[in-house]
């Protein structure tokens, strides 16, 4: 009669060869690697999507900018004539502003964040807003006009290189990719699956039109 708390040696081998349970073992180690990996291409997708369709968008914005009226204020409509030197003689109204220097006024580099008040601003919002992550607001987009004596006459209208410029947005992860990273043992870096810096992008081309805004 076998007494209680001894086993044969082939009982010992019975118990070592027993696989139940092992794969729920098994599982419990690879799901939280599997689950990384799966909510990683989620969010990772989502933040390329918004990427590739904000900067196609961003061309868009730019080209409707060179045709609209200035989305910033103080932006002039027409070449003025430049300050004059001593005993110079005015330019005449048709003369290339690349003539000669002071040709035609040079107001600088006029910019300006995105307004719901600008009719432009406005326009172009509504062209950009569904390619950018949703906490991203009409204030994110920048205008800058610079002045080129290239292009333009004095007395003709003002024609700078016009720039639309997204900056300052941020892009928001949905799923929770550092605890994640914590559940397979590893430790994650800071600020995964939490809100990273999205990239910023601009577009510039020479204006058109803006002193109408006519696309014709």
């Amino acid at each position: 009669m076998k007494r209680l708390g001894q086993h044969k040696p082939t009982d010992w081998f019975a118990i070592w060869r027993d696989d139940r349970g092992v794969t729920m073992v098994e599982l419990a180690i690879v799901i939280p690697l599997f689950l990384l990996l799966f909510f990683g291409m989620i969010d990772f997708g989502r933040m390329a999507f918004h990427y590739v369709t904000a900067e196609k968008a961003m061309h868009v914005a730019a080209r409707v900018a060179t045709v609209r009226p200035a989305a910033c204020p103080s932006v002039p409509q027409v070449n003025a004539r430049g300050p004059l030197q001593q005993n110079q003689v005015p330019p005449q109204f048709g003369t290339n502003c690349s003539a000669g220097a002071n040709t035609c006024a040079n107001p600088g580099v006029i910019a300006c964040a995105g307004s719901a008040g600008n009719a432009t601003a406005n326009e172009i919002w509504g062209l950009l807003q569904g390619a950018l992550p949703n906490d991203a607001t009409i204030s994110n987009l920048r205008f800058v006009y610079s002045y080129d004596e290239n292009l333009g006459f004095l007395g003709g209208p003002y024609v700078p290189v016009v720039t639309v410029e997204l900056q300052n947005l941020n892009f928001q992860f949905v799923s929770p990719l550092g605890a994640l990273v914590g559940l397979t043992g590893a430790t994650a870096p800071a600020g995964l699956g939490a809100t990273v810096s999205f990239p910023t992008m601009s577009v510039s081309m020479p204006a058109e039109d803006l002193s109408h805004g006519n696309t014709g």
